[in-house]
């Protein structure tokens, strides 16, 4: 054995830190706390998601492959090879391939997210024998979440003929007010990656990637680097996520703003959208997606609208100013169409990589928000329900339907 762990359940809580030994490259550092986001594993529901999906041999099977490991170089491998079979393995039980692992229906994303948190926190808290500095431990932890959020696994095929469209989801987030929330656009992602839709024009290829709801990944570059090499070779990409009840929007409008909520480790921020180059930045940026055409067609149940409101401090001003129709020349963001938020600021990041490539004029982009998906009536306890499943599927097809109608209308 070759690692120092105490587990707390199936998934494991390290309580045993600093017995490290030495390495060629310096004293290694003991192993770090559980995240507030990993802390939230041990209670009854995502223990519930994971059994009745069978993704509770996920962490178990990484904290295998980890005390196997001999070298930072193995668990490094081990650590890829884990990550992405977590990541196929959700996008299949979502598509319907292999067993479904459990009762809990195929559409579900949280078994994906419960998953992956008990995979961080199985990296976290491994001291190997042969020490493991905080850079390393941190190369483990980054190379574990792209590769299980498919953000490795975005693929093309070659050959003339086949549109592009690059989509992307989100984690569940405001846990701490219910912990059995499900987020529509991750389920979208994981039944949509790799799948072909037929269009007008010929088919389409979509390809999925899904975020962390959490501000430090969005400064550190995360969604830049997932969607830098793809966005000059594809035909249309959306980014999505969760926003308002019984509704579709197209948001029009994307603002350099941080609001401040607090992210799923309960940590906020107020400030200006961190980027690059940002004596270049704009305030707003604005969508290139199809949108009269996506609200115009029959796409589905859930209503499809045009959102053109912001926020903004009016040029000049000093008080923030809610503006119906679109932001006014040389005012500062407060609030995009899609709020200030993570939904808001992928939106923002996606479109300002596209119009610094020059892109502006040639390539559809922008942001899509679904309907909260809402439990059925009076469930207040249970993890699912029909209403609950059916709510989601619908939500999925729908935003098929709307790539549809965008792919053919670029």
């Amino acid at each position: 054995m070759n690692s120092i762990r105490v587990r707390l359940g199936v998934l494991g809580l390290a309580l045993l830190t600093g017995l490290t030994v030495p390495t060629a490259a310096g004293a290694a550092e003991a192993a770090p706390s559980p995240t507030v986001e990993e802390q939230r594993l041990d209670r009854a529901v995502p223990r519930e998601i994971l059994r009745r999906s069978g993704f509770d041999t996920a962490a178990p099977g990484l904290a295998r492959a980890l005390d196997e490991s001999r070298s930072y170089g193995e668990a490094r491998r081990a650590v890829t090879r884990e990550g992405t079979e977590l990541w196929r393995r959700a996008v299949d039980r979502a598509q319907g391939r292999g067993p479904a692992g459990g009762d809990l229906s195929r559409d579900d994303d949280r078994p994906l997210y419960w998953a992956r948190l008990g995979m961080t926190r199985e990296v976290r808290a491994w001291e190997p024998e042969f020490g493991l500095t905080d850079g390393q431990r941190a190369a483990l932890l980054d190379e574990l979440e792209r590769t299980s959020r498919g953000q490795t696994a975005i693929r093309y095929p070659h050959g003339k003929g086949l549109k592009r469209i690059l989509v992307t989801g989100f984690d569940p987030f405001t846990l701490d007010r219910d912990i059995r929330i499900s987020n529509p656009s991750g389920a979208t992602a994981l039944a949509l990656d790799g799948t072909v839709i037929e269009t007008a024009d010929g088919p389409a290829r979509i390809e999925t990637a899904v975020f962390p709801v959490r501000w430090r990944d969005f400064t550190d570059g995360t969604v830049e680097r997932t969607l830098r090499p793809h966005l000059k070779k594809v035909d249309l990409f959306t980014t999505v996520s969760q926003g308002r009840v019984g509704r579709f929007d197209v948001e029009r409008t994307n603002g350099a703003w941080r609001g401040g909520f607090a992210d799923n480790d309960n940590i906020g921020r107020t400030e200006t959208v961190p980027v690059t180059d940002p004596a270049s930045q704009p305030q707003w940026t604005t969508t290139t997606l199809p949108y009269r055409a996506i609200v115009a067609a029959d796409t589905g149940r859930f209503p499809v609208y045009d959102n053109t409101g912001v926020t903004e401090i009016p040029a000049g001003g000093t008080e923030p100013v809610v503006r119906p129709e679109g932001p006014t020349p040389g005012s500062t963001a407060r609030a995009g169409g899609g709020g200030d938020y993570l939904s808001n600021e992928i939106a923002y990041r996606a479109t300002l990589l596209r119009d610094r490539f020059g892109l502006h004029d040639v390539l559809p982009g922008g942001h899509v928000h679904t309907p909260v998906l809402q439990f059925g009536a009076g469930n207040t306890t249970e993890v699912t329900d029909p209403e609950f499943v059916r709510n989601r599927l619908d939500i999925i097809t729908q935003v098929r339907t709307i790539l549809r109608v965008a792919a053919e209308e670029s």
